[in-house]
């Protein structure tokens, strides 16, 4: 089985250390593999960006982690890796997406 990540090619296989090196002396930023799906990580991020600014689990989700500090890129390619977990936890389980967790921390 393939793991999400691998699929959606958000890891730069070439670049394990998140620069390309070539002897000691080039140090580049890690470029988006050939093998990637360019289409869905362009939706994934548009559905991160649409989901910080819709009230709900991810917008406070990056309101947290920017008010302590992270970067905002940083927290929207965590959004991303959790939109792609939750996408294809669904496709695995035959199911709709629903929202557990907003029910468990609502419970009286």
């Amino acid at each position: 089985a393939c793991s999400p990540q691998i699929w959606a090619r958000k890891r730069n296989f070439r670049a394990r250390f998140g620069e390309h090196r070539s002897g000691s002396s080039v140090h580049l930023r890690s470029r988006l593999s050939h093998l990637a799906n360019k289409c869905t990580k362009t939706l994934f991020h548009l559905a991160a960006l649409s989901a910080i600014r819709m009230a709900g689990d991810l917008k406070a989700y990056d309101e947290r982690k920017v008010a302590a500090g992270r970067h905002k890129m940083s927290v929207m390619s965590s959004m991303r890796n959790k939109l792609t977990l939750r996408v294809f936890a669904c496709v695995r389980d035959n199911r709709a997406y629903q929202k557990i967790m907003s029910m468990l921390l609502h419970k009286p």
